[in-house]
């Protein structure tokens, strides 16, 4: 079972764009929209024209003034004059939540082709405006002052893991140093310096704790970025062989920090088997993973959400090299939000590209050798939404 045998319909992505991460001080948030979209759809190999529906991912949430940017994808051409175009927003996972609604309109049959963006600026914007803007994300923390911000949170997500399981802190700092070792390979990484282990181990003057057991390596930078993907129902004739959706999920779980488990992201885990439930696989046949380590207390927890261990256990995957570009199931061999960078509404997108990428041998210094079948994960908040895709060459 997939979700072409299920819906009797194939979603491709026929075409992508992405732009470089990191402080673009020279770009505008139309500027970067217009340049990955153009991009996306002259590598689906089709005109502006064919488009039937744009979806925009962006957080924003006060970090930019311009709240309404669903149109600035027209300023491609004049062909788009007309065409439907929403901003999807769901905090970190925007993205992945635009990526989703662009496949539910060609599922439901209301287009043939779908232009899915993500986009966020951020680094424009002070630090206490940013550390607001994503503390708007949080039930108990929104709209109140905090010094550690999303990062404190995370802190209490770690705090409440080493009670029940034991010490992390050199576990965190091995995913820290993987994440930025593959970020060296990746053209859009926002941080590309390979740091080494006892690095990022290591509190310091240049490695500060910013919330213990915190470091700053293990916190994903303030970024600015694009990326854009084209989803069509049939091949397009693009730069690349299309790369199909065998399945997806999504699951949101409560809000409030008191009804939930701090070291469980039960609706992470509940995305993860309704992807590959749909796609009809298991973890042991995907070949690579992009998931959303925005700490690196996240990639620990997605290794037991995903199954790859079991609850307690996830340093085993880091241990034993299983998460390594040469392992059983390399994560984040782009370097991740930790060395790509996290521009928030663009990273579900981004994510898809990648994966897109490797999947038809087009990545570059990045590629995976016979990368065939992938899956995507992204969340917005504390584990509260939850998207999960599994892409899989043609």
């Amino acid at each position: 079972m997939s979700l072409r045998d299920q819906f009797g319909k194939d979603v491709l992505l026929t075409g992508w764009g992405h732009s470089r991460f990191g402080k673009l001080t020279d770009e505008t948030l139309e500027s970067l929209i217009v340049h990955v979209a153009t991009e996306a759809i002259g590598n689906a190999g089709i005109e502006p024209g064919q488009i039937d529906e744009i979806y925009l991912g962006q957080f924003n949430s006060g970090m930019m003034p311009l709240a309404f940017p669903s149109s600035l994808a027209l300023q491609v051409s004049e062909q788009l004059a007309n065409v439907p175009a929403t901003r999807v927003e769901n905090a970190c996972a925007s993205g992945s939540a635009a990526f989703q609604q662009g496949t539910k309109s060609l599922l439901a049959g209301t287009a043939k082709t779908v232009l899915v963006i993500g986009a966020e600026k951020m680094t424009h914007a002070g630090a206490d405006v940013v550390g607001a803007a994503l503390l708007g994300a949080d039930y108990d923390m929104a709209g109140k002052a905090s010094s550690t911000g999303f990062t404190g949170l995370f802190a209490e997500v770690a705090k409440h893991y080493e009670k029940r399981y034991g010490p992390v802190s050199d576990v965190l700092g091995t995913i820290a140093a993987k994440n930025h070792r593959n970020g060296v390979d990746n053209p859009y990484a926002q941080l590309r310096k390979d740091l080494g282990e006892e690095f990022c181990r290591t509190v310091s003057d240049k490695n500060p704790m910013v919330a213990d057991p915190l470091r700053r390596t293990d916190c994903s930078p303030v970024s600015d970025g694009a990326a854009a993907v084209v989803l069509s129902l049939a091949p397009t004739g693009g730069a690349t062989a299309p790369v199909r959706l065998a399945g997806f999920g999504q699951a949101n779980d409560f809000f409030p920090t008191d009804r939930r488990d701090p070291t469980a992201f039960n609706a992470t885990r509940a995305s993860w088997q309704r992807a590959l439930g749909m796609a009809g696989v298991g973890l042991e046949e995907l070949d690579f993973a992009e998931v959303h380590d925005c700490f690196t207390i996240a990639e620990l927890l997605m290794y037991e959400a995903m199954g790859l261990t079991e609850p307690g256990q996830g340093s085993r995957a880091i241990e034993e090299g299983w998460v390594f570009k040469d392992g059983k199931l390399p994560i984040n061999v782009s370097g991740g939000l930790k060395a790509k960078g996290h521009p928030v509404g663009a990273t579900g997108v981004s994510q898809h590209v990648i994966a897109a990428m490797q999947l038809t041998g087009t990545a570059g210094d990045m590629q995976l050798p016979a990368a065939r079948r992938a899956a995507v994960q992204n969340m917005g908040g504390v584990g509260i939404a939850n998207y999960v895709s599994v892409l899989e060459a043609v």
